[in-house]
């Protein structure tokens, strides 16, 4: 004849089995409030514009804890460039970009190579992708696609 559980025991397994749902849920729960976390192929394109050349980018931003950091060249030399700012959960994003000038045929007012720059970005995370316009000064867009 088997004997019935004790009540501390059942009270235990109950509370052990809602525990273990606590905590294998975490993740998913904070993944879900960090959809756009991971490896973006990212492309900046510049037209031309008073005079400059137009010119295009190409390189990998990481997204981690919803903050997006896009680097290309080296931090302080001619032709650097860096873009970061956070991403809302619904995908809104307001980013900012430094830069060095690389060649100043591709300069507003043909600045010498060197000179440092900056302006925002609004963009918008859907998915896999995301799509943003320059707010101030000559017309550029940027895109984003998720890295497999």
């Amino acid at each position: 004849m088997m004997s019935a559980v004790p009540r501390w025991l059942a009270r235990t397994r109950a509370s052990l089995a809602l525990l273990v749902f606590i905590v294998s849920a975490a993740p998913r729960a904070l993944a879900a409030d960090r959809p756009f976390d991971g490896s973006w192929v990212t492309i900046l394109s510049c037209e031309n514009a008073a005079g400059a050349l137009g010119y295009s980018f190409k390189f990998v931003s990481a997204v981690k804890d919803s903050v997006l950091h896009g680097e290309r060249g080296t931090n302080g030399k001619p032709g650097w460039l860096q873009i970061d700012g956070e991403i809302s959960p619904e995908g809104q994003a307001k980013l900012y970009a430094d830069g060095l000038v690389g060649a100043s045929e591709t300069a507003v007012g043909r600045q010498p190579k060197g000179t440092p720059y900056g302006y925002h970005i609004d963009a918008k995370f859907e998915g896999d992708s995301g799509m943003g316009k320059r707010v101030e000064g000559r017309p550029c867009s940027i895109t984003f696609e998720r890295k497999h």
